[in-house]
């Protein structure tokens, strides 16, 4: 594989693409690799750095996966972004995605894991489209008392529909030129089947149908697909009971980087910790790195307690190191945020400074990094400024597409500088 995976701009060759992006000054100072940004008065970019407060060696081993996919072509580094309805929506994770994919030719490791939101009533992600036929019931870990067994999505449609079928296609919605062309060639449906028979099929772009390898381990059925694909159909067959499916894995045998995001609307850190196949999933994902992003809807309410809060961070932690013992941690700091107090007034969420603190400490606790979103933004009452510049929507919750955007390059710029900081120790090392 040497030589195919290459950084614009520096023509072909392993060799002479590790001398510069180990030797060359002005790659080394960032800035062939940094997004511009506009600029906001009442933001401090200044902030936007991905801290240690203690070891840093778990993102070591992270960088060195991704040195494997990036410069030698070998391996592949994963990333997983999971969050709430921030993540759902899918632009953020997106741009971060997008602008890790644009440092070379032919570095997509695979899609990672989807799911068939429409089929759940709900907003699919914007980096692709779901679309579904039939009846489907759906069920999500925003939910105290779950009918069904959920796994890392954190969400299930199940349907007793012989007719039902639901529809991946890997094409963003609004697409530009940045986002990639996913191909894939294999995939794992994830879910079960009770008092029946029922079990998906894969419907082709050619139309074949193929009969997947049940995997009860994984509670997954697995195909292999005759040419690489850009989307996909799963059917229904058999007869009698009901189908649940809870996520949908897409990958490829390409050596290089896979993002994945994973989000609900609403979800906090105990909807996730309800989620009882969530390392079983996560070990389908392999992450070398989770990117920690609930947290909104934990401080949304009157009662936020940052004990309590910071406790559960650490049992969903414990649960994701039960899948990788070596896997890094970014806690990313909850966005500013208000709450409507009666129509068209809102207050600005005085919990978003006492999150900040737990998030700080969690990082300290549990041996991660952060990226400090809150600070970054402009601190306390920071977001009716974003909504005054056109770059967060009215309930001064979210974000706009283009808010998202800057947010997702924010991110990506930081995780340059600390790759590049790796690049630099490596060719002293060396």
């Amino acid at each position: 594989m040497t030589g195919r995976f290459v950084i614009k701009g520096f023509g072909k060759g392993t060799a002479i693409l590790v001398a510069a992006l180990l030797l060359s000054p002005y790659l080394m100072s960032a800035q062939t690799v940094r997004k511009e940004l506009p600029d906001l008065e009442f933001a401090r970019f200044g902030l936007d750095k991905i801290v240690f407060l203690g070891d840093s060696a778990a993102f070591e081993k992270a960088f060195a996966k991704m040195d494997g996919a990036l410069l030698t072509g070998s391996g592949n580094f994963r990333i997983l972004h999971i969050g709430g309805s921030h993540v759902q929506g899918g632009t953020l994770t997106r741009q971060f995605r997008n602008n890790l994919l644009a440092l070379g030719d032919g570095i997509d490791g695979g899609r990672g894991m989807v799911f068939p939101y429409t089929a759940a009533k709900t907003n699919t992600p914007s980096c692709y489209r779901s679309r579904y036929e039939g009846e489907w019931e759906a069920t999500k870990n925003t939910t105290r008392d779950l009918p069904r067994r959920l796994g890392l999505t954190g969400m299930a449609v199940t349907t007793s529909d012989p007719a039902a079928s639901v529809k991946i296609v890997l094409k963003a919605r609004n697409a530009t030129p940045a986002d990639p062309d996913f191909r894939f060639d294999r995939l794992n449906v994830l879910g079960y089947a009770s008092d029946g028979e029922l079990f998906p099929v894969v419907v082709t772009n050619s139309g074949d149908t193929l009969a997947g390898v049940r995997n009860e381990a994984a509670s997954c059925w697995s195909y292999m697909l005759p040419t690489p694909q850009d989307s996909v159909k799963v059917a229904v067959a058999g007869s009698g009971g009901d189908l649940t499916l809870t996520g949908i894995y897409l990958d490829n045998d390409s050596p290089g980087i896979s993002v994945t995001g994973i989000g609900v609307n609403g979800a906090a850190v105990p909807s996730y910790l309800r989620c009882e196949d969530f390392e079983r999933d996560l070990m389908m994902v392999k992450p070398d790195l989770v990117i920690l992003a609930i947290g909104i809807n934990d401080a949304s309410g009157n009662n936020f307690s940052q004990d309590e809060f910071i406790a559960r961070y650490k049992t969903l932690v414990k649960r994701i190191r039960l899948a990788n013992p070596d896997c890094a941690l970014l806690f990313v700091t909850n966005n500013d945020s208000f709450r409507r107090v009666r129509r068209r007034v809102y207050s600005v969420n005085r919990n978003g400074l006492e999150a900040q603190e737990a998030f700080f400490r969690l990082c300290q606790d549990c041996g991660g990094g952060y990226w400090d979103l809150f600070g970054i933004m402009g601190g306390l009452g920071s977001m009716k400024k974003w909504e005054e510049a056109g770059l967060a929507r009215r309930d001064k919750i979210h974000f706009t597409d283009e808010g998202y955007a800057i947010i997702g390059d924010l991110l990506y710029n930081a995780f340059m500088e600390k790759y590049l900081e790796h690049l630099r120790r490596k060719s002293w090392l060396d």
